[in-house]
Formats: structure tokens, sequence, C-alpha cells
């Protein structure tokens, strides 16, 4: 008898029962033969499908420039703060050491204040995305108007020069000063070449 493999189970052990067939030994020997018709079934040719890609990574891929960017930004650390300084043996301002950073570990010639790189051609970043190497902008006289920048670096930190009197320094975008000056941001290196480092 021809049974389909659909019908294989349930039916076969009807049809046996209705044949008068009440042995236990012919129902278990049935019900092992319609298990391995189902179990070969199984095994037969599966359907063609389109492959599956093989899903992209989300993570940025390493960029020595970008990692150029956010160590020599951290190797600045501790220059004076010099109100129009660009280089470190001058000392900077919150500008000039975006502007040299930039130039010097990626030669990438940015506008020397930050009205001039708050208006460049840039991607704007929302702040939840921030990556290494975003120039974040402030207002610190709390007009709505840029009056500070510093470099992101990673961890909700980032490296500028703060004011007369002090130093080059890492500070928390998040600290209550910060978080209540903070503008936006703008990556300049393009998804290529950033570093994760959120």
């Amino acid at each position: 008898m021809v049974v389909e493999v659909g019908f294989v189970i349930v039916p076969l052990i009807y049809y046996v029962e209705f044949k008068g067939m009440h042995s236990m030994h012919t129902s278990i020997r049935i019900l092992a033969l319609a298990s391995l018709a189902f179990l070969a079934a199984c095994s037969s040719h599966a359907p063609i499908t389109e492959p599956v890609p093989a899903p992209r990574s989300t993570a940025a891929v390493f960029d020595p420039t970008a990692d150029d960017v956010l160590f020599r930004a951290i190797g600045l650390v501790g220059t004076p703060y010099v109100w129009g300084g660009n280089t470190p043996s001058s000392g900077f301002d919150c500008s000039g050491l975006i502007k040299f950073v930039y130039n010097d570990a990626a030669g990438i010639h940015l506008p020397r204040t930050t009205a001039q790189m708050m208006q460049m051609q840039g991607k704007y970043v929302a702040r939840n995305k921030l990556r290494s190497g975003d120039i974040v902008f402030f207002s610190t006289a709390g007009h709505g108007r840029v009056s500070h920048a510093g470099i992101y670096v990673g961890e909700g930190r980032f490296v500028h020069a703060p004011s007369s009197g002090g130093t080059v320094r890492l500070d928390s975008v998040d600290s209550k000063y910060w978080n209540k000056a903070y503008l936006q941001a703008t990556r300049v290196l393009n998804a290529e070449t950033l570093v994760v480092n959120p």
C-alpha cells in the first residue's frame, strides 16, 4: 500500500484498526514504519531558497587617521591655554587646539574660529551617536551662539582648551556645566575613518 507522507502517522494507524488487526505487536510495527517514513520525508531535498547574506558589522573599521586624531588630542593635555594660541609651543585656545590636531594628525585644514568650524560642511551628529574625533560645540555664555569647542575622545569625554590660566584638559560632556552649554557636534572624518569608542 502506498500512503502519502503527509498522511502517514494517524491515517495509517486508523487503517490498521479498521481492517481488524488488533495485535499490539502489529500496531507497534506499523507505527515504527510510519515514523521511519515520516523521518525519511524530513531528510529529503529541502526547497531551494536564496542564500542569506552574512550580517554586516555595525562597527566602523579601525583607521589609523582617526586614531592619530584621538591620541594627538589626548597627548596635548596639560599644554597651557593662550588666547589666539595654535601650537604646542605657544599654547592653545579652543579652536587653535582643534585646528592644530586635525592638521597635524590628519592633514585636514579647518577654519580658525569656533563659529567658522560650526558652519563648515560636515555631518551633524546626534549627541547619542558621538564618536571619537567628532567636534563638539558649546555656548558657554548662555546666549545660544557657539563660544567654545573641543574634540570628543570617547566614553563621554572631550579634550579642549577651556580658559585663561588653565591648560588643555579632558572633561565630561555630561557634567552639569558642559551638559547645559552643549549645542551640537560635527563629524569631520567620514564614516570610514572613525574609530568606534563610545
